[in-house]
């Protein structure tokens, strides 16, 4: 079944949700991780994509996100702050550029930013373009107007990205201050400003296997090129709080259906990754990880830039900041 399904995959074909819940559960687990090895090798080669993040306004969320620190609603005791200057914003992308990484974004807590805001984060922009010309900027600010995100893409800006976070059937019991299609339209927004979007999920959440199946299939329906994979890390004081973590053989299966339902997408670890042994992700790696955030996570803990760098070239891939969808000078 297994490679019946590569083959089909590796010739330009698809798989089917029915096959793809199949072999979640398929107990040769081995030969399923060495087939998405094999598919992510033959569509995206030795690419690998790196990604840094500040937190550029903390805490305060009027959303009520059942996974977040961030969400006002919680007593999570997450810090609390404005806007961080162009100064800090400028020192920290140019610090990790410095070591290899090819992206930074500003990720700011809160449903939407203000005009002021996007206004001020656009000067942000604009000064960490003057000082590292071929440092690629994104954005994670909630979900903006489109003349906010043409100010941004103005601004250096060419991916925005906006998780679905699970899948449509498992939303609502997660989230009730804003919808799946409020996200939809915010990504569609910034395509037609002319940004590419980065945009995946959360697993461990308390979905099932086919919910976790649906997002999978429902991010390729959306074309995402970049889907960060995030591990819930449980938050106390969150309602997910005492969520019972998944094993790591689930997140490696479920990484390995990920690639084979979505063969030319970036796959990036995001936040969470820190649980996982250096074994467990360089196995991740080689089955289907291909990009990640580095360097500090929000308000989780991350992995330093130096170290991934060198987990990088161990798993033998080449840290390149590789463009999905388009691609800009600037």
């Amino acid at each position: 079944m297994i490679q019946a399904i590569k083959t089909r995959i590796l010739s330009g074909g698809d798989i089917t949700e029915a096959e793809a819940l199949a072999l979640l559960t398929h107990p040769n687990k081995e030969e399923l991780y060495q087939a998405a090895h094999e598919i992510t090798e033959h569509f995206m080669g030795k690419a690998f994509d790196t990604c840094s993040i500040i937190n550029a306004k903390s805490g305060n969320c009027p959303e009520d996100c059942k996974w977040c620190a961030q969400s006002g609603h919680y007593a999570t005791g997450a810090e609390r702050y404005a806007l961080v200057s162009p100064a800090e914003c400028v020192a920290q992308a140019t610090y990790n550029h410095k070591q290899g990484i090819g992206r930074f974004s500003l990720v700011a807590s809160g449903r939407r930013q203000t005009d002021k805001e996007i206004d001020l984060m656009s000067i942000s922009y604009r000064a960490i373009k003057r000082a590292n010309p071929s440092l690629k900027c994104c954005a994670s600010l909630g979900l903006l107007t489109e003349p906010q995100l043409k100010k941004l893409f103005d601004s250096g800006v060419t991916t925005y990205h906006c998780n679905m976070e699970t899948s449509p059937s498992y939303f609502q019991e997660l989230c009730s201050t804003h919808t799946q299609e409020d996200k939809e339209a915010t990504l569609e927004a910034a395509r037609r400003v002319g940004m590419r979007i980065c945009c995946g999920g959360i697993i461990g959440m308390g979905e099932t296997k086919e919910q976790r199946i649906e997002l999978a299939f429902y991010l390729k329906s959306l074309h995402s090129y970049s889907i960060p994979i995030n591990i819930l890390q449980p938050i106390p004081g969150t309602p997910l709080g005492d969520t019972t973590p998944i094993s790591d053989e689930e997140i490696l299966s479920t990484i390995a259906v990920f690639r084979l339902v979505n063969p030319r997408a970036f796959l990036r670890f995001s936040g969470g990754r820190a649980r996982l042994t250096p074994e467990i992700q360089r196995k991740a790696i080689y089955i289907g990880i291909n990009s990640t955030i580095t360097g500090d996570l929000l308000t989780t803990i991350g992995r330093q830039a130096e170290e991934d760098m060198q987990m990088i070239q161990a798993c033998g891939k080449e840290n390149v900041a590789q463009d999905w969808e388009i691609s800009y000078d600037y």
